[in-house]
């Protein structure tokens, strides 16, 4: 049982009539739902064990798909802050993951509500599509349970705080990078994913920002499909097939990268540039398939939500901005191997 606001408990007495009632939720967690691996608290003892019982807090995490590596580097990033809270504030935290196996903006809204349902402190969500998740977002806010966005938000629902790179600042990121190698002139397509996600229609605006800035450049047109590597290879294949004057491609997502011989055909007439510096596409730039990277606060988006979750719930601090943003990162061939390290950290222990 825990007092939200500024974490201190209520001692319960039946010393007195003028006890003090404070209802709490007893924590449970069902194993229900696909990717559900839920390590939920079974409430903090009070009125049962005595003063020594630790302040229990269970936070949701919500991302967009299993199938995706950087969503288990988030993962690891919020077991890490919730073993980092614990341990620095004497209270027990516990991450309930509730995560669908591929994108599914209605399955993500049903966790949502599962998660309030069982009260649980808070959540921290990734937002495939925030028109289908406002509802279930407020809904919880509603309850009283606390909403952190990272990766990619929902910008006009209730929740208190976004956390993640600026999208648009990213598009734009990727298109400088890919002027850079191209040399300033070329024909350009843009690989975008999910059209209905507004990270990545931000990034989209940020990559036709930064090339406008260049005179020499054509925009051939901008490409979605569903996120997965076999649509992405099959997407990018069929472009190009068809439009063989393309020399240069910005990926505003890693997707075809996440699966062996995707550039094949592509590479050897256009430069490529794409977020996300995974283990695998990290192996396109030791090809020289892929030029440049860059990279986003993976483990962060994990770790950071479920910090300002903490801080909200514990503390009653609510952050100075609603939008937060990690740095990117410049992957090339000089500083590959480096990268490399920073998965075998995240990744180390399975996820």
């Amino acid at each position: 049982m825990k007092h939200a606001g500024n974490g201190r408990r209520l001692a319960l007495t039946v010393l007195t009539m003028a006890a003090i009632a404070f209802t709490g939720c007893s924590k449970s967690s069902s194993n229900s739902g696909s990717g559900d691996d839920s390590n939920g608290a079974k409430g903090d003892g009070a009125g049962g064990g005595g003063g020594n019982e630790k302040t229990v807090y269970v936070f949701g995490v919500v991302a967009k798909s299993q199938s995706n590596p950087v969503f288990q580097a988030a993962r690891k990033g919020a077991e890490d802050a919730a073993k980092d809270l614990s341990k620095e504030y004497g209270v027990e935290v516990k991450i309930n993951w509730r995560t669908p196996n591929t994108e599914d903006a209605q399955q993500q809204a049903q966790f949502v509500e599962q998660l309030s349902s069982q009260g649980v402190d808070g959540i921290a969500i990734s937002v495939t599509d925030a028109n289908v998740l406002q509802s279930a977002i407020d809904g919880a806010v509603d309850a009283g349970v606390e909403v952190a966005c990272f990766d990619s938000d929902a910008p006009d629902s209730k929740r208190f705080v976004y956390y993640g790179v600026d999208d648009k600042a990213a598009g734009a990121a990727v298109m400088r990078e890919l002027a850079k190698v191209m040399g300033d002139q070329g024909v350009v397509a843009i690989l975008a994913g999910n059209q209905a996600a507004t990270n990545l229609q931000a990034r989209v605006a940020g990559v036709k920002e930064e090339l406008a800035k260049h005179e020499g450049f054509e925009l051939r047109g901008v490409y979605y499909h569903p996120e997965t590597a076999t649509d992405a290879v099959a997407k990018m294949q069929s472009v190009q097939t068809t439009n063989t004057d393309i020399t240069g491609w910005a990926l505003v997502g890693g997707w075809p990268l996440y699966t062996d011989n995707a550039l094949d055909g592509i590479s050897d007439t256009a430069k490529v540039v794409s977020m996300d510096p995974l283990p695998q596409p990290l192996e396109y730039v030791k090809k020289d398939q892929v030029q440049v990277l860059v990279g986003q606060p993976y483990h962060g988006w994990g770790y950071e939500s479920i910090k300002l979750l903490f801080n909200k719930v514990h503390f009653g601090k609510s952050p100075k901005s609603q939008i937060i943003t990690g740095n990117m990162d410049i992957v090339t061939k000089d500083n590959v191997a480096d990268y490399e390290g920073n998965w075998a950290n995240w990744l180390g222990n399975g996820g």
